[in-house]
């Protein structure tokens, strides 16, 4: 499901700009302002009233500066007073994502339900279709019984006037594991243990109730109060972000506070040369196939909801967990922060002692605006380390298969096939595969669709990033052909 622009998403990013502008301001002293600010009293309100919509922003405001606004939260604590517990934080809390209970609109439950355009047709393959008998017709149109109906979506099909619709409930809709659902009051809420940090959630609440805990402030008192090096490690997600060359953004980066950037297109590199050799290894000792591994969201669906899947799954590790491991054996006293498109890769990153923080480009984005750096301005600045074309093809879906392939042509069969997107109905796929087996034996599996240049912590929209990659990659391989 590819997500386009709204002003929900495009509320998330102003949020993450003032509370950059915040910090550099004054370190959050006037914080409890930027509500006021956002919402002033002459300005139409979103919700019931001006003051519900500030407190909202509050909420949202205290997911920006690392916080989680749940049932845990002190009312009485302030912004400003949230901000200075943010800048003594030594370690930034544990990466979750969260609904604003009041900022949820409960929406009523997914359903199907008959429209206007219902002509009351003689036909009627509505009621013919149905296979609980949960449709009837009542005063010359047809009428849907939500007791009875078990949502499988017959009578939708066969309409020939296009006049039933589905009602669906957009987060639970696009959770492809079911981890977010309804309490008592029809308030949403995710449930830690089965959440596979995707995002979707996130992207597609178009009420903006769902916030995620981010490390941006932590990174920024680190810029500007740690003795540390702060390092970079950019994502190839990150060509197409921003309407400038990338190596303007390196050097954004830098002007930002990054005491060096590093390219993880190297580090997948690695990735793949491992995933080649690990692939002919099975192969050869008879596996039947072999999934990739460099998803996160996907890695951890396998421990939690397809367990079947897990002997098939690659053991090589991710293009961020070799590039940190690179940088910490160069520069080991260094704050290594991964830059890209993925929430998910905060929860890795809780496993990886070589990564310390993890920012979005979204995060980064706010971070650019807040400190006034003008990307246009910024000298280019190249990267230490010269990467493969298949290396940066790597947030494209097919990109790692396509990887992987290069290195194993001519030395064994090889076909691979894309799972572009995890959804219900891949994930039903894949235990499919795991137990009747598929005519594929190399399986690579994106979270989102399209790619990581889909992924929620992105600017661009994705078909726009993947042609800018893809303009970038070829860029770059003629510039090596004619050295």
């Amino acid at each position: 499901m590819l997500i386009p622009k709204n002003y929900a998403n495009q509320m998330r990013t102003r949020i993450l700009v003032k509370v950059v502008e915040s910090f550099y301001k004054d370190r959050f002293e006037t914080a409890d302002e930027i509500p006021i600010d956002m919402r002033p009293k002459d300005y139409d309100s979103s919700r019931c009233c001006i003051y519900k919509d500030r407190a909202v922003l509050k909420y949202r405001l205290m997911a920006a500066m690392g916080f989680t606004p749940d049932e845990e939260t002190n009312e009485a604590m302030s912004l400003r007073e949230y901000g200075k517990e943010a800048l003594k934080r030594q370690n930034h809390a544990k990466s979750c994502l969260s609904v604003i209970d009041v900022a949820c609109s409960a929406c009523v439950k997914s359903q199907y339900m008959v429209t206007d355009a219902c002509r009351g047709c003689f036909a009627r393959p509505c009621v013919m279709n149905c296979p609980k008998q949960a449709i009837s017709f009542v005063n010359g149109k047809s009428h849907i019984d939500p007791d009875m109906c078990v949502s499988c979506g017959k009578c939708m099909d066969v309409c020939p006037y296009h006049a039933i619709v589905k009602l669906p409930v957009p987060c639970e809709e696009a959770c492809p594991v079911g981890a977010i659902k309804k309490d008592e009051n029809g308030v949403e809420h995710i449930d830690e243990e089965t959440c596979i940090s995707c995002g979707k959630c996130l992207q597609s609440c178009p009420f903006g109730a769902i916030v995620e805990r981010s490390q941006l402030v932590d990174v920024l008192n680190l810029i500007h109060n740690s003795d540390k090096k702060v390092v970079a490690m950019l994502a190839p997600a990150v060509v197409g972000q921003f309407p400038f060359e990338l190596n303007q953004v390196v050097g954004a980066l830098k002007k930002v506070g990054f005491a060096d950037v590093v390219e993880v297109a190297s580090g997948a590199d690695i990735t793949s040369a491992n995933e080649a050799a690990e692939f002919i290894e099975r192969m050869e000792n008879g596996a039947q196939f072999m999934t990739t591994s460099c998803c996160p969201a996907y890695y951890r669906a396998t421990k939690v909801h397809i367990p079947e899947i897990q002997p098939f799954v690659s053991h090589t590790k991710t293009p961020m967990y070799y590039t940190a491991e690179m940088l910490k054996k160069e520069q080991p006293d260094c704050i290594s922060v991964f830059v890209g498109p993925c929430l998910a890769k905060r929860n890795e990153a809780e496993y990886d002692p070589n990564v310390d923080y993890v920012l979005t480009f979204e995060e980064i984005g706010a971070m650019f605006v807040g400190a006034k750096v003008e990307i246009a301005d910024c000298e280019p600045m190249e990267f230490a380390k010269v990467s493969s074309a298949q290396g940066r093809k790597y947030p494209l879906s097919g990109g790692v298969a396509g990887a992987v392939g290069h290195l194993v042509e001519g030395k064994i069969d090889y076909r691979p096939e894309r799972i572009d997107g995890l959804n219900k109905e891949n994930i039903k796929l894949l235990k499919k595969y795991a137990t009747k087996g598929c005519e594929a034996n190399m399986i690579e599996v994106m979270c989102c669709e399209g790619g990581c240049i889909a992924g929620p912590g992105c600017i661009s929209l994705a078909k726009k990033a993947a042609r800018q990659v893809e303009a970038y990659v070829e860029k770059g391989q003629n510039q090596k052909d004619m050295k």
